[in-house]
């Protein structure tokens, strides 16, 4: 099968896609021509310790190339996206590399520590607390929800529903965000503006989903992605350590994995230096728009995360080396289910954990995310020995097609090449 097809996190059809906007799109090229390009390679600690659970024969060795790297980084550039920035580590070596703009207007560069949103790449921190409470005995995978939420998931549904099909999204609670952007379903982005300085709660979000048709059987054979888990998962934390999920996130996943420029934000606006976020919205937003400031309470502990390319590879390669959770945990993380994405593609997703196998390359552990006019995936192979973190600036560029199978726009051919030489090497 080529490879592109085993990619199911690309962020071109990343499973963070938003439910109500689902479709093939594109912006043309932006309007600059102007090119900044930044790479650097160090050598570096090893990125992760002993091998877990990677299948005899699927890693292999692999070795970072900066000018194959640089040169696809170049290409997602002219391809059409502002700004690409990312971080390779092969081995004990580092490849930070960046291209294009951070501004439209002013032509301001990105660089490779810029921070990001990294938006559903949040789900694997939550995940990695819910884990460390079920290793306190405070939470059990496999007790109903409605026991810990009654008021939230009262009834029947509480009964039936686990912890576990929250955390792969088996639970069959249909997604809160065709309803928290209602003008999405008329194809108008009017709702983004309205809600941009928007505070919700989250207990309106889920009542939000919970309202909606289901969206399966719970802990039926097959799930489908959304959002309301990840936000009852963040009602979860708070009731059983007294705390708001994101303090406890943040003091026990994110101190613990070492990170500096990682966090939740406290406003509409981002502290450090960032790229402007620009979002097409297949078309709709022509010029595309800025969303880089953004009151980012629509998401919370789903998709609501600052970070830096840098920073996700040190808390995957550390998550994935038994550093945050225990190996009993990590090893129920990995244990997927077959989940059907917001774009309609099927992935193996474990507990806040996607599982990528790549012919020849190996077995592969992340996330993607989008929000708003920023994308971001980031991949761990299973033996921690190939780490890639990879951000964009611009989200949802090709415009709505009635093709069944519409043909790729150039940043989609561009990605896939950048993926490959991040993932793969020669």
């Amino acid at each position: 099968m080529e490879r592109r097809s085993k990619i199911r996190l690309s962020l071109i059809a990343g499973v963070a896609a938003l439910t109500a906007c689902v479709g093939t799109v594109a912006a043309a090229p932006a309007p600059y021509t102007k090119t900044h390009t930044k790479t650097h390679t160090t050598p570096a600690g090893r990125t992760a310790g002993t091998p877990a659970g990677t299948p005899a024969g699927t890693a292999v060795a692999n070795r970072v190339e900066p000018a194959r790297l640089r040169a696809a980084m170049e290409a997602v550039h002219r391809a059409g996206v502002p700004g690409v920035f990312g971080e390779v580590r092969d081995a004990g070596r580092t490849w930070r590399g960046a291209s294009g703009v951070a501004d439209l207007a002013t032509g301001r560069p990105v660089s490779p520590d810029m921070r990001q949103r990294v938006g559903s790449i949040t789900k694997t921190f939550t995940a990695a607390a819910v884990m460390q409470q079920v290793e306190r005995g405070r939470i059990r995978l496999d007790a109903p929800v409605g026991g810990y939420l009654p008021d939230l998931v009262p009834g029947e549904r509480g009964r039936r529903i686990t912890v576990r099909m929250l955390l792969n999204n088996t639970s069959g609670i249909p997604d809160y965000i065709p309803y928290a952007f209602p003008s999405l379903q008329r194809n108008s982005p009017a709702s983004l503006d309205d809600n941009r300085f928007r505070e919700f709660r989250p207990a309106e979000l889920i009542a939000l989903g919970l309202a909606a048709p289901p969206a399966g059987e719970p802990g039926g054979p097959t799930g489908v992605y959304s959002n309301t888990n990840w936000l009852l998962l963040g009602r979860l934390l708070e009731r059983v350590t007294g705390t708001t999920a994101e303090r406890y996130i943040t003091r026990h996943v994110i101190d613990r994995a070492g990170l500096r420029h990682t966090g939740f934000p406290d406003g509409p606006t981002i502290d450090g230096p960032h790229a402007r976020m620009y979002e097409s919205l297949w078309g709709l937003l022509e010029p595309p728009r800025d969303y880089s400031v953004y009151n980012m309470s629509w998401t919370g502990t789903g998709a609501a995360l600052v970070s830096t390319m840098d920073d996700l590879n040190r808390f995957y390669a550390r998550l994935l080396d038994g550093g945050i959770v225990s190996r009993s945990s990590l090893a129920q993380m990995q244990r997927t289910v077959p989940v059907r994405a917001l774009d309609g593609t099927m992935i193996e997703y474990g507990l806040g954990l996607h599982k990528v196998v790549l012919p020849g390359c190996g077995t592969f552990w992340g996330h993607d995310g989008t929000v708003w006019g920023a994308g971001t995936i980031s991949l761990t192979r299973a033996d921690g020995g190939r780490q890639m973190s990879i951000a964009v600036n611009l989200q949802r560029w090709n415009p709505r097609s009635t093709e069944e199978t519409p043909p790729p726009h150039p940043v989609d051919t561009a990605l896939k090449t950048l993926y490959d030489h991040s993932l793969c090497g020669a």
